[in-house]
């Protein structure tokens, strides 16, 4: 008796990405698997499921990491099924906590795969992805441009020369640089130290305002709708409507508050054992990024707002920190009402 199979076999393909080199874990529903290296190129994964297992439904899966979403976007293309997983979403049994290889990692990828345990993350755009770029951009120069006025301070301090007082401050106006370019010390390398460290300075002060400038040109022309609604907010500024925009994308996605509020990290942490339950604070798993700028937003939102204003001043006395959290998830809430509506905001009005 001839016998002909009714459904199409399965193949699951777990990948630990690395710059030089892929290890791949190929398992079926049939058979465990196999474990092997391979150069780091999409197409030459392509020709060995070709050859070896021609007729399968491909399933990949591998972790999110600095090799972005370039391999996700060429396995979709060939027509499998592709994951681009949280790596804290891959559950370890017993010794696997403590044993950590680039195969056994691409087996429990594999593994999670075939159980049906793995769950995407959200992939962007490659028009999203490409402005969430310059964003980080703007990032990284603010960390340097923090980094490099510490250097100046520091030299400053530790050659014993005294900031005026009206210039001690975080604000470096015009004037209070004037005064470092002319502070006189008494041989002249020390001078050279400072005036290069001034034009670093100086130099990422402008590269700031001009990325900047054309970050929020950029958003204002091809997300004009969104932009302004962010932007009728008050604490949201025009920095931190793009950083929404090309972090978290289109906030219509996320289904509710409660769903945001865990992905950006404003969500509660609870304990439980028994009777007794405890909070452990905000979540550690969080987009920790936009969670800064959300608390950041905060402080600006209670000086111009006067409800958000009343809702800060209702719990004071508590912890300072815990009070702005509460700010900033009131701000998320308010943040998805409006792009959800696409109502803009008033200020004043009660929520």
């Amino acid at each position: 008796m001839k016998t002909e199979l009714t459904t199409q076999s399965n193949l699951y393909i777990g990948i630990d990405i690395h710059k030089r080199s892929w290890k791949i874990h190929c398992s079926t529903d049939l058979f465990s698997g196999k474990s092997f290296t391979m150069p780091p190129k999409p197409e030459v994964l392509l020709e060995y499921v070709t050859k070896h297992f021609p007729d399968y439904r491909v399933t990949t899966a591998y972790e999110a990491g600095c090799c972005g979403y370039y391999a996700h976007r060429k396995f979709e293309s060939y027509g499998w099924n592709s994951l681009v997983v949280n790596p804290a979403d891959i559950h370890r049994k017993g010794k696997e906590k403590y044993t950590k290889t680039d195969k056994i990692d691409a087996q429990l990828i594999s593994r999670e795969l075939k159980d049906g345990r793995l769950e995407s993350i959200h992939i962007p755009e490659l028009k999203q992805e490409h402005l969430r770029s310059l964003f980080r951009r703007r990032n990284d120069l603010v960390k340097d441009y923090r980094r490099v006025k510490s250097y100046i301070k520091m030299q400053l301090l530790y050659f014993g020369i005294t900031i005026p007082e009206e210039f001690d401050n975080d604000h470096w106006s015009h004037k209070f640089r004037y005064w470092v370019d002319g502070v006189v010390f008494r041989y002249s390398t020390a001078r050279e130290t400072l005036d290069s460290r001034m034009r670093y300075f100086r130099f990422i002060d402008k590269e700031i305002r001009d990325v900047s400038t054309r970050l929020r040109a950029y958003c204002r022309k091809h997300y004009k709708k969104d932009y302004y609604l962010l932007r009728s907010i008050p604490g949201i500024g025009g920095v931190v409507a793009c950083g929404i925009i090309s972090e978290l994308g289109d906030l219509r996605r996320f289904n509710s508050i409660k769903h945001l509020a865990g992905y950006v990290g404003l969500a509660p942490g609870i304990h439980q054992s028994g009777d007794h339950q405890r909070s452990s604070g905000i979540t550690m798993r969080a987009h920790r990024l936009m969670r800064s700028y959300f608390i950041e937003a905060s402080w600006q939102a209670i000086r111009t707002d006067p409800v958000m204003q009343g809702y800060y001043r209702k719990h004071l006395g508590k912890n300072v920190k815990t009070i702005i959290i509460k700010v900033a998830r009131k701000l998320l809430s308010r943040t998805l009402a409006v792009i959800k509506t696409e109502i803009p905001y008033s200020v004043g009005v009660i929520e």
